[in-house]
C-alpha cells in the first residue's frame, strides 16, 4: 500500500491544500492521501488561530467530498508539540508494510536539519517536495530518498484567508462552502 501524508496547521485549510494533495495522490499512485493537522506546530508555537479541534473538523469538512482522501487525528490526540517523526514512527507501527511519502513544501528541504530526529524521518518515508512553477528547491545532501514533485501554482494562503475573513470579504473559493460555513458559525478570525 502506497499512503501519503499530508501534515500542516490548516488553519485553514484551503482549494490549494485540495489541488496539492490531488496532484500528488495521481502522481505518485497513491492508495489514500491523509490529512494530519498538527495539535501545535513547533515552529508555529503560540500562534493565535483556530483551535485544535476547530481544525480538524475544517480539514474533515474539506475532504469529506473525496473517497481518495481521509484525515486523521494522530497529532491532535496525542497533544504537545506535534513532531513528524512521532506520527511516522506511530503510522509506520499501524502500516508496517505500507511505503509512506511524507509531502512538504517547497520550503522544507532548508529547514530540514532543524526538525527533529530528520534522519529518522529520512529512513521512515520518502520525502516529498510540492513545488509550485518557478521554485526549485536544492535537495543534494540531504538524509533519504527526497523526490521533487510539480502541483499546480495556486495563489491562495491560509495567511490571506484569515486576512479577508478579519476585514469582512468573502472567501468564496478560497475554501469549499463546507469550510467557509464553519468558519462564520464558528466565528473564527474575526476581531476578538
Amino acid at each position: 500500500m502506497r499512503i501519503g501524508l499530508l501534515g500542516g496547521s490548516f488553519d485553514p485549510p484551503h482549494v490549494g491544500h485540495l489541488l496539492a494533495a490531488s496532484d500528488a495522490f495521481e502522481s505518485l499512485a497513491l492508495d489514500r492521501l491523509i490529512f494530519v493537522p498538527t495539535a501545535i506546530q513547533p515552529f508555529k508555537a503560540g500562534q493565535a488561530g483556530a483551535t485544535p479541534e476547530q481544525r480538524l473538523a475544517m480539514v474533515q469538512l474539506l475532504a469529506a467530498d473525496d473517497p481518495r482522501f481521509d484525515v486523521s487525528a494522530i497529532e491532535i490526540e496525542r497533544g504537545g508539540l506535534s513532531y513528524t517523526v512521532d506520527t511516522l514512527s506511530a503510522l509506520a507501527s499501524q502500516w508496517p508494510a505500507a511505503e509512506l511519502f511524507l509531502l512538504v513544501g517547497a520550503d522544507v528541504p532548508s529547514s530540514f536539519a532543524k526538525w527533529r530526529q530528520p534522519e529518522r524521518i529520512a529512513e521512515l518515508a520518502t520525502i516529498v517536495v510540492l513545488e509550485r512553477s518557478g521554485e526549485a528547491p536544492v535537495l543534494g545532501g540531504l538524509p533519504g530518498t527526497w523526490r521533487p514533485l510539480a502541483t499546480r501554482r495556486i495563489d491562495v494562503s491560509s495567511t490571506e484567508i484569515r486576512r479577508r475573513v478579519h476585514e469582512g470579504k468573502s472567501i468564496r473559493g478560497f475554501v469549499p462552502d463546507s469550510v467557509a460555513g464553519f468558519i462564520a458559525a464558528e466565528r473564527l478570525y474575526r476581531v476578538r
